[in-house]
């Protein structure tokens, strides 16, 4: 028999409270968004007192009896419970529905609007965000973001610098990555030929399977994801590999322009950013191999002192 579970569902203003007794988390999200009045597929199912969202028929399972949940219907948000004397607790949950009131009174709501909402929550949860939501908080007016969160400009300038960082690092990671795996491929292509030196080879180069975002676009001569990056991303120079920034530099403006389908001025502009960095890049190698020659030097100054002094 499958067992059956007592448990407490509340709204987001925590006005109205019901009791059930359920065998999932599925029935639950049912029967309480019949409750409520809502479908049951744009309800979110949180835990009332610290706002876990629960979607895990295993850990449901795992809860004690009548645990209270809290059914949040599209861009309602869970909040702590407000503790107030002089029976003044209404006055909070009134502010909380003429908040929701006026917000919907403005019209559609700006997609990076509950990004903002959950941030100000909890700073922590951008850790759980995903690059498309990384790059919507970016991408939102600076004065907008900074009243949204309560923070001053400054400091919501600071946030968006610190998001595109991460994304920034992300992107590398990925292409890295990207690139072990084709590596990887290459090596094991070859260890095949090698094992099979009878056997005549068959295709080429090209056979060898791409990840995703490695095709080579016919037309241009650019992988997918090296045109996605350059008409899509902010600052494309810094995301490119070396080979990617010679590639763009090498093509020339007018090459350019025709293969991102932009004016002039706009390819210039990435060109001399491409060309920049690219500097940049080689005056870092530079730096590095003249410490590494320096190093070099003088060990081998200390190796003839010390057999001078051997002898």
């Amino acid at each position: 028999m499958t067992d059956i579970r007592p448990c407490k569902v509340c709204n987001f203003s925590r006005q109205k409270s019901y009791g059930l007794v359920v065998p999932s988390l599925e029935e639950l999200k049912t029967r309480g968004s019949q409750f409520f009045g809502h479908p049951s597929d744009q309800v979110t199912v949180v835990l009332e007192d610290d706002g876990t969202i629960v979607e895990d028929q295993s850990y449901f399972l795992c809860l004690p009896p009548n645990t209270k949940f809290m059914l949040l219907h599209e861009k309602e948000s869970w909040s702590p419970v407000r503790k107030m004397d002089g029976g003044t607790a209404w006055m909070a949950r009134e502010s909380m529905i003429l908040e929701n009131d006026a917000v919907d009174a403005l019209g559609p709501v700006a997609p990076w609007w509950d990004l903002a909402q959950q941030l100000k929550q909890d700073l922590a949860s951008v850790i759980l965000m995903s690059e498309a939501d990384l790059q919507t908080l970016v991408d939102a007016p600076c004065p907008e973001l900074a009243s949204a969160l309560g923070f001053q400009e400054k400091k919501a300038v600071d946030l968006q610098e610190t998001l595109q960082r991460v994304l920034d690092r992300r992107e590398e990671e990925r292409q890295s990555k990207e690139l072990l795996q084709l590596y990887l491929k290459a090596v094991e292509k070859e260890d095949k030929q090698q094992e099979e030196p009878s056997q005549p080879s068959q295709g080429g180069a090209g056979d060898v399977d791409m990840p995703d975002g490695m095709e080579v676009d016919s037309a241009s001569g650019f992988m997918s994801r090296t045109l996605m990056v350059l008409k899509g991303k902010t600052s494309p120079e810094t995301r490119l590999s070396t080979e990617d920034l010679q590639m763009v530099v090498s093509r020339g403006v007018e090459a350019m322009r025709q293969v991102l389908g932009w004016d002039t001025s706009r390819t210039s502009d990435l060109l001399k950013a491409c060309e920049a960095e690219l500097a940049k890049r080689l005056q870092q190698v530079q730096a590095v191999q003249s410490v590494r020659s320096s190093t070099q030097l003088d060990s081998s100054r200390q190796d003839g002192e010390k057999s001078a002094e051997g002898e």
